[in-house]
């Protein structure tokens, strides 16, 4: 039998070859000139868009708070402060430790995939647990307009964005704003932090009566005074709602 390839079908299977290599080619040059290192360790690894490598990623610190029958730590630090249905942190954050590896990538070196990959991860592990099933609202803590300009983006927000992609539950940025901007919390002490909240953030305006129970989203809780502001005052807006908090990493 006489096999007719038509030139047209040469010039297709030679144009996917070039395009095959081309884009090895590409690849290759970009890894040479913007070699790209696990965030924790510093190691050379290109394998994932978020970069951490298998044996960091096996070594995170993980809460495994969805594992508890009682209470957690974060429990018990709003006890007595402000009235919530639950609480959830997915890592442990100490100084010079990996979770800080994290923090200062999501907040200071513009890489909102770290927030979205381990907000993902967060949704995942709330699917698992009863009192966070029918959270109907994700509420991120908001950042003042001057702060969001400057880093690009709020880095509780992509949090949210992670959790909502892997959960299905609908992000709600439109209900706290932030209306002064503050000074950093880092150094400031529990009583210094309170002082600072004080009157920083306000509801929007947007009546929202059918939200039952609302889920506020941060990056770290240290001594959770921004959180405690937030929910005081989701709570004068929504006095029948259920709010609940989840972060990203908890100081132990």
């Amino acid at each position: 039998m006489l096999l007719i390839v038509k030139q047209s079908q040469i010039n297709t299977a030679m144009s996917l070859n070039f395009s095959s290599n081309f884009n090895k080619w590409t690849r290759d040059l970009l890894h040479v000139l913007y070699p790209q290192n696990c965030l924790i360790c510093k190691n050379e690894y290109n394998q994932s868009k978020l970069a951490i490598c298998p044996i960091c990623s096996s070594e995170l610190a993980y809460t495994h708070y969805e594992h508890y029958p009682e209470e957690t730590n974060l429990d018990k630090l709003f006890w007595g402060r402000v009235n919530l249905e639950a609480t959830y942190a997915l890592l442990r954050f100490k100084q010079e430790g990996s979770t800080q590896q994290i923090l200062h990538e999501l907040k200071y070196r513009s890489n909102p995939e770290v927030g979205i990959h381990f907000g993902k991860e967060i949704g995942s592990k709330l699917k698992s647990m009863a009192k966070f099933s029918d959270v109907d609202a994700l509420v991120p803590v908001p950042l003042h307009p001057k702060k969001e300009f400057i880093r690009g983006y709020n880095q509780a927000e992509v949090i949210c964005k992670g959790i909502a992609a892997s959960s299905g539950t609908t992000l709600r940025k439109d209900l706290l704003k932030r209306i002064s901007f503050t000074e950093s919390q880092t150094k400031k002490g529990k009583t210094s932090r309170w002082e600072n909240m004080q009157n920083r953030f306000k509801i929007q305006g947007i009546k929202s009566t059918e939200l039952k129970h609302l889920l506020v989203v941060d990056d770290v809780v240290t001594t959770g005074s921004t959180l405690e502001t937030c929910v005081r005052i989701l709570r004068e807006e929504f006095p029948e709602a259920k709010i609940s908090i989840a972060v990203l990493a908890v100081a132990e």
